[in-house]
């Protein structure tokens, strides 16, 4: 009776072909919102990528811009305040220059005027480069260091 019910059974679902149909379309249409899913990944991906490099070309256009501004201000500011503007323009609000015989010098008491700036580099101590003894000590010298400090506990609280 048993094998009966098995038969009916595998006869039952072999007159139903469409049940076969229907699985074999859920599963492609499975592998299909897989390879969907892969593709919306990898676009969202590269589209964050993308969005990325754009910002960092952005950024370093404006880098660029404000560098060639600052070198325009630089140049302005150069020419401004170059000797022959300068004389011009003092001479336009009526500076005008000084002779040796018109100049008065003020003695301030108790001023020490600046000795002369070496412009040299420093004399070189010693030609070894300066290094720390903590730097020298190996790792077996260390632990020998480690090992003599450490008092002996021969019983002694």
């Amino acid at each position: 009776m048993h094998i009966e019910n098995v038969t009916q059974i595998v006869q039952k679902y072999r007159q139903a072909p469409w049940r076969a149909q229907r699985q074999w379309i859920g599963l492609f249409l499975l592998g299909l919102v897989g390879v969907a899913m892969v593709a919306g990944i990898y676009v969202n991906i590269t589209t964050r990528a993308d969005l990325a490099g754009r910002d960092i070309q952005i950024v370093n256009d404006e880098i660029l811009t404000h560098q060639q501004e600052n070198a325009d201000y630089d140049t302005q500011l150069a020419s401004l305040t170059s000797t022959d503007s300068m004389m011009k323009r003092a001479e336009a609000i009526g500076f005008q220059p000084v002779t040796p015989d018109e100049m008065t010098y003020v003695v301030v008491p108790g001023y020490q005027p600046k000795g002369p700036i070496n412009m040299s580099s420093a004399p070189q101590l010693s030609s070894a480069p300066l290094i720390l003894p903590a730097y020298t000590e190996s790792l077996f010298d260390w632990f020998a260091n480690q090992i003599d400090a450490t008092p002996p506990s021969g019983g002694q609280p």
